[in-house]
């Protein structure tokens, strides 16, 4: 979610710029934090929590049923024939090597869910920025996290904050100790 705004913002700011941007007008935004504010993204991560649950739950059933038919296939195997044998000693070596990449494949499910679920947030914040933006005038804006300066008067975090009818965040940023 991050990489995405990121990239959005930063190649939108950086196409084009060059020594006219001097007369440009430039703001920054942390779309991270935005993000973090906003419901949508609360309701996404309760979702996200009982999705990976789900899976995760998915998983272990496979497992307990996996340590069943082992359990099954030992106490049985001794009246079973050598071909049926090699048939269940197969189907069993097969479930062991599904189960062996399961965890890979949750973390792949579940970040594939992360970016559906995100991806109406990250388009609702985008065209925030945008109205700001084009309401002040603004021709380049920049994700905060990759600046090393900015002037806290060229944050259209605020502006942001109020078009998609948020609160505005507790302060958290720490101030420097006067000499």
């Amino acid at each position: 979610m991050k990489k995405f705004v990121t990239i959005v913002l930063v190649s939108a700011g950086l196409f084009g710029f060059s020594h006219a941007a001097k007369a440009q007008k430039i703001g920054y935004i942390s779309a991270d934090e935005i993000i973090q504010l906003m419901p949508e993204a609360a309701a996404v991560q309760t979702q996200l929590n009982q999705y990976q649950q789900s899976l995760y739950q998915n998983a272990d059933d496979q497992k307990t049923a996996l340590n069943e038919a082992v359990q099954k296939f030992y106490k049985d195997s001794s009246t079973m024939s050598p071909s049926l044998k090699e048939v269940k000693r197969s189907d069993l070596q097969k479930q062991v090597q599904d189960l062996s990449g399961m965890d890979q494949k949750i973390q792949n499910q579940f970040e594939q869910k992360r970016q559906e679920l995100s991806l109406p947030i990250q388009k609702k914040l985008q065209a925030a920025i945008e109205e700001v933006a084009k309401e002040n005038g603004i021709t380049y804006v920049f994700p905060r996290e990759a600046l090393i300066y900015m002037p806290p008067t060229s944050d259209i975090g605020p502006l942001v904050r109020k078009k998609l009818g948020l609160k505005e965040p507790t302060s958290t940023t720490p101030t420097l100790p006067k000499n």
